[in-house]
């Protein structure tokens, strides 16, 4: 006979990995949901950063899927990967080894009304559509969950926004934070008969955290924790400026799952690859060479060059760095990318160099939303 058996015979407690038996007999599931594709977030991990790790410039600049955007400042802050220790506590013994990040700059001017500072992520509305939300029931939900650390001890808010049809906002706060602590925060987020997300790879869904927003973009009249029709100069209530005046604050997020249900289940790491492969829809870094073909001074140069998955639209190409290796024509850099689309870029030059034979170049081919 099992322990739990006897226990539940004996009217005492007792408990297995499954199940937890309380001494009034009442029994408790210990379940974890394991379940794959659960999280509608990639690169909530932070681990995927193609662009680089640091950045002054604000958008898509560092961790794939996430933007930092500067509106207004004084001077922009910094946004990077972040590498997480094990002084990190919370997020590092749930696995997350890197954080999204920002460094404020100096506001000299204080908080204007037209300033801001902002992490946000974006969805594909098709993705929205298919998830098996009923996101025109009120009794149908979706549960946003991610870990957050700031410098500045506070208040933050956050916003849902859709895009389709008549576009809907529902502001969120994560509540007073304490300076340098790691804060897990869960959102349970009810659907509304008014929005819509169309069957489409177009942006359905946005995610934005602010550090900060002047009052042209709030209002007191916005109400947390419900959808009401958006409007632009009320995303979220009034926000505090004590972030945002502080030199060098800084505001960290990790962990960032979206997920159809009313309860947060475990975040669902994913490898590596799974996330760099899932990012690479949006962004994709290739090595295009070109070898000559012709004689004397003639040469004409094409490469035909498939991408590593199909992109969410066609994307736009930028010549990240040339290689200058010997016999390498540079007359003509850079080359021009004359025909793209979202399974592959043809990039052609000519050449009037007798002594070039090839040349090499990294491309950028961003299709983000």
């Amino acid at each position: 006979m099992s322990t739990l058996k006897v226990a539940a015979l004996q009217g005492v407690s007792a408990s297995s990995d499954a199940i937890t038996l309380a001494n009034d007999g009442t029994c408790t599931a210990n379940i974890t949901n394991n379940l794959s594709n659960r999280n509608l977030i990639i690169n909530g991990a932070m681990q995927v950063a193609q662009r680089g790790t640091s950045s002054t410039t604000g958008g898509y600049q560092t961790v794939d899927r996430f933007r930092c955007n500067f509106s207004n400042n004084d001077e922009n802050g910094t946004q990077t990967q972040h590498a997480l220790t094990s002084s990190d506590t919370g997020p590092y013994e749930e696995g997350f080894r890197f954080s999204y990040h920002v460094t404020n700059g100096n506001q000299t001017s204080g908080a204007g009304a037209d300033d801001a500072v902002e992490f946000l992520s974006k969805i594909e509305s098709q993705d929205i559509a298919n998830s098996g939300w009923d996101y025109t029931s009120t009794s149908s939900y979706l549960t946003l969950s991610f870990w957050v650390k700031s410098s500045v001890a506070q208040n933050f808010f956050g916003h849902l926004k859709t895009t389709d049809g008549t576009a809907y906002n529902y502001p969120f706060e994560t509540g007073s934070l304490s300076a340098n602590t790691w804060t897990k925060i869960t959102k349970t987020i009810s659907g509304n008969s008014n929005l819509q997300f169309d069957n489409n790879q177009n942006e359905g869904l946005r995610i934005t955290w602010f550090q900060f927003a002047g009052t042209d973009r709030t209002a007191s009249s916005a109400t947390l924790n419900q959808w009401a029709a958006y409007d632009d100069a009320a995303r979220t209530p009034d926000q505090t400026s004590t972030w945002y005046t502080t030199n060098n604050a800084t505001f960290e997020i990790t962990g960032v799952q979206l997920e159809v249900g009313s309860v947060a289940t475990d975040f669902e790491h994913r490898s590596y690859a799974q996330e760099l492969a899932l990012a690479q829809r949006y962004c994709q870094l290739v090595y295009v060479i070109l070898y000559a073909n012709g004689t004397g001074s003639n040469y004409s140069m094409t490469a035909n060059t498939p991408f590593f998955t199909e992109m969410r639209a066609a994307p736009s190409a930028s010549l990240v760095s040339a290689d200058t290796t010997t016999n390498i024509d540079t007359s003509s850099y850079p080359p021009s990318a004359v025909s793209v689309n979202s399974r592959g870029v043809i990039i052609r030059t000519v050449s009037t160099s007798t002594n070039a034979n090839h040349y090499a170049a990294t491309w950028k081919l961003e299709s983000e939303l």
